[in-house]
């Protein structure tokens, strides 16, 4: 059963041993857009039975990580739900895009069962995290980049240089003080785009310039960057 749905997935996930691999976090986010309620049957084998049913929506920016339990009437027994949870953030930890971390999410578990021989607290382990990245694969994740809150201090000759070149690196001027002699410049810049530029400030004002910069925030990296990011590392581990 598919049909639309606004911001929220629904991912059903019954568990077959499967393995694990460890990843390399980074950052990484639903969107807040119209998502799919998906079903997914995956079959199980004798003595590793589990049957959660998720919902998955986004908290935005900012909101963090939410486990809303919805489970009624001993449909799942009271001792697999952490498991379950603890599956689920397992799988937010390594993510799905190249194994960035996931944030801002909610996930509420609204339905399940279980097998009172052939379940236990590993296989609904398993199958939160199955279900996971089965509902968010399906939300259409988005990378987040690192933002830079920079300031540039520079001669007055220097200006025109100076903002040339943070232009180029993807930086947003927010504000231009002018002060005797020397302009303050106030930027936004991603992380990736700053390395090397210490060299390039002090080529372009012969020394004279100087920067500071400290972490801003997480924004939605474009989407040739994204891609680019995701081919580089998927690249990397199949070698």
């Amino acid at each position: 059963m598919i049909h639309q749905m606004r911001n929220i997935v629904r991912s059903f996930a019954q568990w077959r041993k499967n393995d694990l691999h460890d990843v390399q976090p980074v950052i990484q986010i639903l969107p807040k857009r119209p998502l799919l309620d998906h079903l997914a049957n995956v079959p199980t084998r004798r003595g590793q039975y589990a049957h959660i049913v998720i919902n998955v929506e986004p908290t935005g920016p900012g909101g963090g990580y939410e486990f809303v339990n919805k489970i009624t009437g001993g449909a799942i027994p009271r001792e697999y739900i952490g498991p379950a949870e603890a599956g689920i953030k397992e799988a937010m930890a390594g993510g799905i895009l190249a194994g960035f971390e996931m944030r801002d999410i909610r996930v509420t578990l609204v339905y399940g069962s279980y097998h009172e021989v052939d379940s236990s607290e590993m296989s609904f382990k398993i199958a939160g995290s199955l279900a996971f990245k089965d509902a968010a694969g399906r939300a259409q994740p988005m990378l987040l980049e690192p933002i830079m809150d920079v300031e540039v201090v520079t001669p007055d000759e220097y200006l025109g240089d100076v903002i040339g070149n943070l232009n180029a690196r993807r930086g947003k001027v927010h504000n231009i003080d002018a002060r005797p002699g020397v302009q303050m410049i106030r930027v936004h810049v991603p992380l990736s785009e700053m390395f090397g530029y210490a060299t390039d400030l002090r080529s372009q004002s012969q020394g004279r310039a100087s920067y500071t910069m400290q972490f801003l925030k997480y924004e939605e990296a474009p989407r040739n960057i994204s891609e680019e990011v995701i081919a580089g590392i998927r690249g990397t581990a199949a070698r």
